[in-house]
């Protein structure tokens, strides 16, 4: 049995990428799964100033334990602009403040959802490619094009094929813990 922890990059309540995470973390019964919710995990925005002054949070130190912990990540990334949302870089900012390879050795399964027909590509290409300069020992991909009409809250993935390439991940990314 694997220990994963599980969250998306939003801090959002209304986050389709938690959305996402949920039921992706709801098909990992025979896993202890920790989900967390970023709405509440407030972060200052990374300065060294606010480094210097405050140092780092509980908060962040907890964050940084629990990954260290886990077997594996649950990661959802939203979109904005193309890039991943300013509060998921601020979060890798700090993280990476308080130990660099903050995933060393980690399988992720690297997710993104949006309401357009990319699904969040943009924002799952850049943290794919930035993800490795922490550590991570392998990375693997699924991106939900479309959230509204292909995920419904109490289905799930509705479209045959996504579900299908979801599952495949899924079980890819198990195999790798």
């Amino acid at each position: 049995m694997a220990t994963i922890l599980a969250f998306a990059g939003s801090n959002s309540s209304t986050s389709i990428n938690f959305e996402l995470i949920k039921f992706t973390a709801s098909l990992l019964q025979e896993h202890t799964v920790q989900l967390l919710n970023m709405a509440y995990f407030p972060f200052p925005m990374y300065s060294i100033d606010q480094e210097k002054e405050k140092g780092f949070s509980n908060s962040l130190v907890e964050l940084m334990n629990d990954m260290k912990k886990s077997d594996g990540l649950l990661i959802s990334v939203n979109e904005h602009n193309g890039n991943p949302s300013a509060y998921f870089k601020n979060l890798i900012d700090w993280l990476s403040r308080l130990e660099r390879k903050f995933l060393q050795d980690k399988t992720v399964l690297l997710m993104s959802t949006s309401g357009g027909r990319r699904g969040g590509q943009g924002a799952l290409e850049i943290v794919e490619r930035t993800l490795p300069r922490f550590g991570t020992a392998e990375i693997l991909t699924f991106s939900l094009p479309d959230f509204n009409a292909n995920f419904d809250s109490d289905k799930g993935i509705v479209h045959p094929e996504l579900a299908k390439a979801h599952k495949e991940k899924v079980a890819e990314f198990l195999s790798k813990l």
